[in-house]
């Protein structure tokens, strides 16, 4: 599933083409995807000036001047493509600007979402009105972090991947984040130290920003906009490398952590 860096690198992509925009015609190719199509997509979109775009946690935000906001999430498969040379059977919503470009959102697993709100009520948005601070914005801080683990006896990993504490985290820039901190996966949240948080939060924040910076990684289907692949998984510290040199010299391990796979090195993370 895409994670924040491939969304943040999606919405940054869109921007440069739909930014002051006029959608001259959106179409929908069928009636949903993970959930139905908003009855007035068509009609709220179709005309409307595109003012910004943004992202909130793993969504991204296309905003416009009728005070409304189409919400998009890409699933496990979902990339919107431009100005593709022919359309394909998964491009399910397309977006075509006074300006000539079109816009495909494909997702052949059909995971994926579009929602239409007021832009007013964006934060009673079912989906995140109990969210986390974003781990990139000034509010999320070692102070913020210690004060959400606090007394909490699950995994700081499994904590640190509840969006109710910080938005937008996933499983591969959590175990990353983790191996750069010296922190072990497994650790209790209340046990782990001011002096380690200290460590995490600029962790979380720089590989964020690198991972960005790189065009996110590559997960099976993911690709920007454009169609670039993302490229920091050449740079992934332990993720996917189980039995492979950390760069501390220890072994990277994996283990199941709360459904999913944990890689980790027990020599510099303790």
């Amino acid at each position: 599933m895409p994670e924040l860096p491939e969304v943040e690198t999606t919405v940054r992509g869109l921007s440069r083409i739909l930014a002051g925009e006029r959608l001259a015609s959106v179409r929908v190719n069928r009636p949903d995807l993970r959930r139905p199509f908003p009855p007035g997509l068509v009609q709220a979109l179709t005309g409307a000036t595109v003012t910004g775009l943004g992202r909130r946690a793993k969504y991204g935000l296309i905003h416009t001047d009728r005070d409304s906001t189409a919400i998009f999430h890409l699933g496990m498969s979902g990339r919107w493509r431009v100005d593709p040379e022919q359309l394909d059977k998964h491009d399910h919503l397309l977006l075509e600007t006074a300006s000539g470009h079109l816009l495909a959102l494909n997702d052949p697993r059909r995971f994926g979402s579009v929602d239409l709100v007021d832009t007013a009520a964006l934060d009673s948005f079912q989906p995140f009105a109990a969210l986390g601070p974003e781990p990139l914005g000034e509010e999320f801080t070692a102070v913020y972090l210690h004060r959400a683990l606090a007394g909490r006896e699950s995994a700081i990993k499994l904590l640190l991947l509840d969006q109710r504490i910080v938005a937008g985290l996933g499983n591969i820039y959590v175990c990353e984040a983790l191996n750069r901190a010296g922190i072990r996966p497994d650790k209790p949240g209340r046990w782990a130290s001011r002096p380690a948080l200290k460590r995490l939060v600029p962790a979380i924040k720089a590989v964020l920003a690198e991972a960005i910076a790189a065009g996110g990684s590559t997960i099976r289907d993911y690709a920007q906009p454009d169609g670039e692949l993302g490229y920091f998984a050449k740079d992934w510290r332990v993720y996917g490398r189980e039995g492979q040199p950390c760069p501390c010299g220890g072994v990277v391990e994996r283990f199941a952590q709360g459904g999913r796979s944990t890689w980790w090195c027990r020599r510099c993370q303790r």
